[in-house]
């Protein structure tokens, strides 16, 4: 009995021996972490021209909605539909028969009242002559008097019927208010309206033409200022396949107040449209020049790290690096301004970022391409 357990004891002992023995051979193996391969660049600095890009609307500066204001049957449309047209130009004609006949009606009653006042007028200045001679009644000329102010009231509402009259007949031809285009018809001949109903068509001025974008409450002091901006191409427009319209435009108005719960305003640029080329609810993007003007640090965005809404490097420091945290402005496509946080010289990591942590030691590997070339957009 007490000789086998000396055996187990014996074979415990030899157990943790060479478990020992193992841990310091891993231990001894175990050296500091090896270099992470990685390639680098040196910082350098392009000619760039940054802007902000907003989506945006196109708008008239002018638009009116076209609705007849007397009751009747359209008897004439003198445009065709999307033609331009010109301010005064008949557009619609509605029945005016019955305003005729209303006007040649009030001009009689005018002329009726006229007259009625002109026999008053008579009888008030005999009766006038004859009561400085004591030969008629003070009361018949007081009557006289009141017939007087009585025919001038007459007149007065007489002619006032005759200027509605001729309103309404003016309104019977709808005419152009202003120069632009007009829309397809809503209406055809004989079509019945009123006042208000229906909407007969929309005419839309063309040249110059607005363009309306949303910007962030934060954002105001900034646009407030570019006001008094004298920098040409300040804003341009890019159309949705791409393309660059060619004329810059001008800051026109900001909207009177910031939206309650969306925190944000409305800026609206006003653009040259010589060539018809900018439409109503046309949506496109406004370019805003920002602070990336000139010469400014570039360097590759996919040597960028994000943390926390916060963007980061790895520079190079010996062999290891160092993570700097950055202030980023415009990107151009794989490129990105550096407003802060790098100076040209520098070295920064651009492959293998990934298993980078600070301080790590690294080992350069051939440089990841030429110095960035100028990112003008």
């Amino acid at each position: 009995m007490m000789k086998h357990h000396l055996l187990r004891l014996f074979a415990a002992l030899v157990t943790l021996t060479i478990l020992y023995g193992c841990g310091n051979s891993q231990k001894k193996q175990q050296g500091p972490p090896p270099a992470v391969p990685v390639n680098v660049q040196q910082v350098t600095s392009s000619s760039v021209t940054g802007t902000d890009v907003y989506p945006a609307t196109v708008v008239p500066v002018n638009e009116v909605e076209l609705r007849p204001q007397v009751s009747g049957y359209i008897t004439n449309i003198y445009i065709k539909d999307g033609q331009k047209v010109s301010k005064g130009q008949k557009l619609y004609e509605i029945d005016r028969s019955k305003y005729q006949a209303a006007i040649r009606q009030a001009q009689a009653n005018v002329q009726s009242a006229k007259a009625n006042l002109h026999r008053v007028k008579q009888d008030v200045d005999r009766y006038e002559r004859l009561l400085e001679k004591d030969a008629i009644a003070r009361q018949q000329v007081e009557y006289a008097r009141a017939d007087y102010q009585t025919a001038q009231s007459q007149v007065a509402a007489a002619e006032a019927q005759l200027a509605s009259a001729s309103t309404d007949y003016n309104y019977s031809v709808i005419t152009a208010p202003f120069d632009g285009a007009i829309g397809i018809s809503q209406v055809r001949i004989g079509t019945q309206v009123s006042p208000g109903q229906p909407l007969l068509n929309t005419i839309s001025s063309e040249d110059p033409m607005a363009v309306d974008f949303v910007i962030n409450e934060g954002e105001l002091n900034r646009f407030n200022r570019l006001r008094t901006s004298n920098i040409d191409s300040l804003f341009t427009l890019r159309y949705s396949d791409g393309s660059r319209y060619e004329l810059p435009g001008k800051l026109m108005a900001i909207d009177r107040a910031i939206g309650r719960q969306s925190g944000t305003i409305i800026v609206r640029l006003s653009f040259p449209n010589p060539k018809r080329e900018l439409y109503p609810g046309m949506t496109l993007n406004v370019n805003v020049l920002n602070q990336d003007i000139g010469d400014r640090v570039v360097i590759p965005y996919k040597s960028v790290t994000e943390q926390m809404g916060e963007y980061f490097v790895f520079v190079v420091q010996g062999d290891s690096v160092q993570q700097r945290r950055l202030q980023l402005g415009t990107r151009f496509q794989e490129s990105v301004v550096v407003r802060d946080g790098l100076k040209s010289g520098e070295t920064i990591v651009v492959e293998g970022i990934q298993r980078l942590r600070q301080g790590a030691k690294v080992q350069v590997g051939p440089p990841a391409g030429a110095p960035q070339k100028s990112a003008e957009k």
